[in-house]
């Protein structure tokens, strides 16, 4: 079956025929601007429309200014509004269509209103930042102390995001040769999955914060309003109460978000983050070096100087020790001849000593001689008067049984010889 068909060309122009119709040539339309650039005058941008209850994007087209005509719209947008002219805009502009049969679909913007000032996009960053600033959280990321060096990094990014390749290869690869340790949690950094995603990835190095000095959150460049989720207060919070300081790196320098806003360190890219990195860490090895030659000169200084010292002491050394010597020898000399008159005079000290101890000797014993026989004549006194032979003599005598004294007479059975012991004289007895 022979079906009539066209040319992609001859549709095209047909299509563009159809565009050239006096109701959608020129008229006024609102949106917001995204990826705003100039090049060589001219400048190319995207015109957006979001859903207001999502926040996602309803509706593209690409648009661009002419160089005649961008110069003087600029600067009467800029001065009507105190705005820069960017991303981020709810601008209503006068368009035209313009189709290529090449290039395809366009709108050629000819005017703008100026009254028409900040769109939804920028309205919402700076509600979100006037949020954050009046709850006293914006700065508190910020605020964190960072380490001398910071070589044990977290990475929140697309595992195979080119932006995250170049991250890496840049950190690893650096010319001074100092040692980073990253670690990636993996996290989907475009569409409405972007915040929770990464909030998932910051409460996962959360619990392992001790194992980190700081967290990365990276992503290549790309339209600008593809970055909205960055601009999200929930994702905001997060990073300015996180423990540790936070790096974002999600764009180019055009780009400027709520997350840049709040995070302790804001670079243009990936591999500005692994620039800034290493260059903290180059600071750091920087001054240990300079400590380490300073060290090292102070040593030499105070080597030197000891060597001197000791060379000083080593050719002083024999002249003290002669005189050492010297003054020693007339000491000991000295002590030689008074050696004699000392000994001399403690002979005849202890002769003195010795003799008077002497006389007290023989005083004391003398004494003690004495009151000693005169304690023997009395004790010989009173042996005399208790004697047995004086008692006797007294008329007194004793009884005896098998040469024992009997004191008691019940002790005595009939027929016990006793002997009566007398002064003079003894006589024996038989008891009947």
């Amino acid at each position: 079956m022979d079906i009539p068909a066209l040319t992609l060309l001859e549709f095209n122009r047909r299509v563009a025929r159809l565009m050239q119709h006096e109701s959608v040539q020129r008229c006024w339309i609102v949106a917001e601007t995204s990826d705003v650039r100039v090049s060589c005058g001219h400048c190319y941008l995207e015109l957006v429309q979001k859903d207001p209850d999502r926040g996602t994007t309803v509706a593209r087209s690409r648009a661009v200014i002419w160089a005649n005509r961008y110069a003087y719209l600029r600067h009467s947008f800029e001065s009507e509004t105190g705005q820069a002219f960017g991303s981020g805009l709810k601008v209503m502009v006068e368009v035209s269509v313009n189709f290529h049969e090449q290039y395809g679909y366009s709108l050629l913007i000819s005017a703008i209103n100026p009254t028409y000032t900040i769109g939804d996009m920028a309205r919402q960053r700076l509600e979100i930042l006037r949020r954050l600033k009046e709850e006293g959280i914006i700065d508190m990321n910020r605020q964190l102390p960072w380490p001398e060096v910071a070589q044990r990094v977290a990475v929140v990014s697309a595992a195979g995001a080119a932006g995250y390749g170049d991250f890496v290869d840049q950190l690893h690869r650096n010319s001074s040769g100092i040692k980073f340790y990253t670690c990636l949690f993996p996290a989907v950094m475009q569409g409405v999955n972007t915040v929770p995603s990464i909030i998932a990835a910051l409460e996962r190095i959360n619990a392992h914060a001790d194992l980190f000095d700081c967290v990365v959150i990276i992503r290549g460049g790309g339209a600008t309003s593809e970055l909205n989720a960055f601009d999200n207060y929930d994702l905001a919070v997060h990073v300015a109460n996180f423990p540790l300081p936070v790096i974002s790196g999600i764009g180019h320098d055009r780009d400027n978000t709520v997350l840049d806003a709040v995070a302790s360190v804001r670079v243009k890219t990936p591999t500005a983050a692994a620039a800034w990195l290493i260059d903290r860490a180059e600071g750091a090895l920087s001054t240990l070096n300079a400590l380490s030659d300073a060290v090292v000169e102070v040593a030499r200084q105070m080597l030197t100087a000891s060597r001197q010292q000791l060379a000083y002491f080593s050719s002083t050394i024999p002249l003290q020790a002669q005189n050492i010597v010297v003054r020693h020898r007339a000491r000991l000399q000295s002590f030689a001849g008074a050696i004699p008159v000392h000994a001399s005079g403690r002979i005849a000290a202890g002769r003195r000593d010795l003799a008077f101890i002497y006389q007290n000797v023989q005083q004391v014993l003398s004494r003690r001689l004495e009151r000693e026989l005169q304690r023997v004549d009395s004790l010989s006194k009173q042996v005399d008067l208790l004697s047995p032979e004086r008692v006797l003599r007294r008329g007194y005598s004793l009884t005896l049984k098998d040469g024992r004294v009997v004191t008691d007479a019940s002790c005595l059975s009939r027929g016990d010889v006793l002997t009566s012991r007398f002064a003079s004289g003894e006589v024996l007895s038989v008891v009947e």
